[in-house]
């Protein structure tokens, strides 16, 4: 199947779940929610996103400069400009296939700066691997700081639903889940056996592979401090984008870093189930908020003024260095040698 099929099925088929939990999310809305919902658009204060969007973009910036650390020990300088530009043409192109913005920046960069595409690849999937012990990290802080919080929730909503359907099962339905479950069990066993050498588990485990030495190299660089202090600050302002943007609504004003963090911790799972986080991340950040004694129809309007800012900041800046990467490079290829 050609690839540019398989971006399409992709885009199709994750746009789709987006769509479907917006749908989901929305269905029983009551029409006085709605109207709810759209007060709160109106009253929201979109003067304060300013400073969310220049978090963003420091984030971005961060993260291109911290990008180029992994390549120095590789041998290669690429320009910040260039390589900030390619970081924001792949998070246009994740809006459309989840993923695919770190192939893309990997393909950009190496056309402007002249990098071997697959040493490129090589220091992207060490950086994704020290954003996702980032995001363990980060849900790891979160929970044990609010065990409270969450510790009742997963008590009230998750536990004692499952613990009533099994204490009023009968004999004969308990029997059928323990079957149920013995039967999954033995299935995925046998899959895993099955299908241990097929193309897709080589390929996980070599991806497996690859985020482990991405993981270990990174104590073998020269600036693995400053790699380090700016992995902490990108995520660092990924919690202020949060927390200056409670501010947006009355009804969020009040929440802390606490909330903050917790809404970081759900929203970032959301951003990686669809494109862009459509649908996944409204809904998530919705449920949330509903933690801290958000209403319903305020989380989800939170959830979308949110969305819609980084999403915004991602198309804006992203359009302009498709623009600007030529350009830039162009005068530098044009430009007279210095003597």
């Amino acid at each position: 199947m050609p690839k540019t099929l398989k971006n399409v099925i992709k885009f199709i088929c994750f746009f789709g779940i987006g769509v479907l939990l917006i749908w989901l999310v929305t269905k029983d809305l009551t029409p006085e929610q709605w109207d709810q919902i759209n007060v709160a658009f109106r009253k929201a204060n979109y003067w304060l996103a300013i400073p969310a969007v220049v978090m963003g973009l420091v984030s971005h910036w961060l993260r291109a400069t911290r990008w180029k650390l992994l390549m120095k020990p590789l041998g290669h300088q690429p320009s910040t400009l260039n390589t900030f530009f390619a970081v924001m043409v792949g998070y246009l192109a994740n809006l459309a296939v989840p993923r695919l913005g770190e192939v893309t920046r990997c393909g950009i960069l190496a056309q402007y700066e002249k990098i071997p595409a697959d040493k490129l690849v090589g220091t992207m999937i060490a950086e994704r691997a020290v954003d996702m012990v980032c995001l363990l990290l980060l849900i790891a802080v979160t929970i044990l700081t609010q065990i409270d919080v969450l510790g009742a929730y997963v008590h009230h909503d998750i536990y004692l639903p499952i613990a009533a359907k099994i204490a009023n099962a009968n004999g004969t339905q308990l029997l059928l889940l323990a079957a149920a479950v013995m039967v999954f069990i033995l299935a995925l066993l046998w899959l895993l056996r099955r299908f241990a050498r097929s193309k897709a588990a080589i390929t996980v485990k070599a991806l497996a592979k690859g985020v482990m030495e991405g993981i270990l190299s990174i104590g073998k660089m020269e600036n693995k401090w400053s790699f380090i202090l700016q992995s902490i600050l990108i995520w660092g302002c990924y919690l202020s984008q949060v927390y200056i943007g409670f501010y947006c609504l009355q009804e969020t004003s009040h929440l802390g870093i606490s909330a903050a963090l917790a809404v970081l911790m759900i929203g970032s799972i959301g951003m990686i189930v669809t494109p862009g986080g459509i649908g996944a991340y409204q809904a998530l950040v919705q449920k949330a908020l509903e933690l801290y004694g958000i209403s319903y129809v305020i989380g989800y309007a939170f959830g979308w003024i949110i969305w819609v800012v980084q999403t915004l900041l991602v198309v804006f800046v992203g359009f302009l260095s498709l623009v600007a990467l030529p350009i830039l490079n162009k005068k530098q290829t044009a430009a007279p040698a210095k003597s």
